[in-house]
């Protein structure tokens, strides 16, 4: 299995990923977001690249099925339900809603990701489901990490070379490319110490500054989650998976 690491989704060449999977990675927190909420009961996610769009997208649907959520720059959008902290997305809040989901990063990775044969939603929270679902797919495979406004993010960076360290684990062979090769390097001074990306990524420090550090140790949680969100014909639905070991 060739593996890939595109570390923005600036970089990505949305054409290269044809006859490939592809998971979509941002730990800090959409792809946390999104697992969470489909997790806790959420009918569906929307992933759409603008808050007007997000607007349009909920007359579909009947009054009261659907929430807005999302973020621009970090903060929460005016007049959304939800922002983009895993923790609002509780069952209380989401179970069999769909939710509208624009985010500044996550998203646009989303949609840059979506040519690809199958497209999944990872980040640390999910990594063993999401390896298992690789596995399944058999396909050679590009792991798109969102990063920050166009930078590369160290958290993202550091969850694509854990998870292709998971598959290594699981006894994929893997040819690597080198960005993907330098993810595993990188992956291995946090496996054990996954706490430090709290002060070592700019933008943990960041979201801290403003007021948001409760939500990042939800997104350090390791495979916490048996599911494997799955981008189809544009809506981002759970598929079932194993169990964490």
């Amino acid at each position: 299995m060739h593996a890939h690491v595109v570390l923005t989704s600036g970089d990505l060449s949305p054409d290269s990923l044809r006859g490939q999977s592809a998971v979509v990675i941002d730990v800090f927190r959409a792809s946390t977001t999104i697992v969470t909420a489909l997790a806790n009961g959420c009918r569906l996610v929307i992933p759409v690249l603008t808050a007007e769009a997000a607007r349009g997208r909920a007359n579909d649907f009947p009054r009261g099925e659907v929430l807005l959520g999302g973020e621009r720059g970090g903060e929460p959008i005016a007049g959304f339900h939800l922002g983009n902290s895993p923790l609002e997305y509780t069952p209380e809040r989401v179970r069999d809603r769909i939710v509208i989901f624009t985010t500044t990063n996550g998203t646009q990775a989303l949609a840059a990701a979506s040519m690809a044969a199958a497209t999944a939603v990872g980040g640390l929270v999910n990594l063993e489901a999401v390896a298992a679902w690789v596995m399944a797919e058999g396909r050679d495979l590009t792991l798109v990490c969102s990063g920050e406004s166009g930078t590369l993010s160290l958290e993202d960076t550091v969850c694509a070379g854990l998870l292709l360290e998971a598959l290594t684990d699981r006894g994929a062979r893997l040819e690597l490319s080198d960005a993907a090769r330098a993810c595993r390097l990188v992956a291995v001074d946090y496996r054990h110490q996954l706490g430090r990306l709290l002060t070592d990524s700019a933008w943990a420090r960041e979201l801290v500054r403003r007021g948001r550090g409760p939500d990042l140790a939800p997104c350090l949680a390791l495979s916490v989650y048996p599911d494997v969100p799955v981008l189809e014909h544009g809506v981002v639905t759970r598929s079932a998976g194993e169990q964490p070991r």
